[in-house]
């Protein structure tokens, strides 16, 4: 299961140029799946726990009565940082330099999804 979503990650990580890392967790930041390069921000990969954050960002934004919150798209002088929702279960970060192609990836959450149905499945049956 797990290597099947590794070698997927490990494929978009060679194709999409100027990405660095991609980071599987659950809900409270726990990693699931990590796969990084030698260009991925070393404080994010020693303590990903901080991502858990993006639960509390998703359900303040949540509160706008837009709507489901898909994703957050973070720009940093030196990083992009995509999430994408995949709650109650599991968040999908993308980290990359200041200019990767952030459409790109948006547009792969479809294809993604397919990658994390047994992993959503299997975090759910743990809760």
């Amino acid at each position: 299961m797990s290597e099947d979503i590794k070698h997927y990650f490990n494929g978009l990580l060679q194709k999409v140029s100027g990405l660095y890392c991609i980071l599987v967790t659950d809900r409270d930041g726990v990693p699931l799946v990590k796969v990084a390069n030698e260009n991925a921000p070393e404080a994010l990969m020693k303590k990903p726990s901080q991502l858990s954050i993006f639960t509390q960002c998703s359900e303040q934004a949540g509160k706008l009565h837009l709507g489901k919150n898909k994703s957050i798209i973070c720009m940093y002088s030196n990083y992009q940082i995509i999430h994408f929702n995949k709650l109650p279960s599991l968040i999908v970060t993308f980290v990359g330099s200041e200019n990767f192609n952030t459409g790109y990836v948006l547009s792969l959450e479809e294809q993604i999804d397919k990658y994390l149905d047994d992993l959503r499945v299997a975090v759910e049956a743990s809760c």
